[in-house]
């Protein structure tokens, strides 16, 4: 199914999780937040967050430095 990933298209696999599509990209869920459709997800929710057709997530990485 198509979902919007950080504003690009891409499709993933029916009723995968906020979790599948970290896994999928590489990213680790302890240096990531997630918007699913406007609203922050709370990471000890990311298993059980089901994406739909349509939906929107913008993955925000936390990068350190100085």
């Amino acid at each position: 199914m198509e979902v919007t990933i950080n504003g690009a298209t891409e499709h993933v696999a029916e009723n995968a999780t906020v979790a599948d599509v970290l896994a999928t990209y590489g990213h680790k869920a302890t240096a990531v937040v997630v918007e699913h459709n406007g609203n922050i997800v709370p990471r000890e929710t990311f298993a059980s967050v089901r994406l739909t057709v349509g939906d929107r997530l913008e993955i925000v990485h936390f990068v350190g430095g100085g």
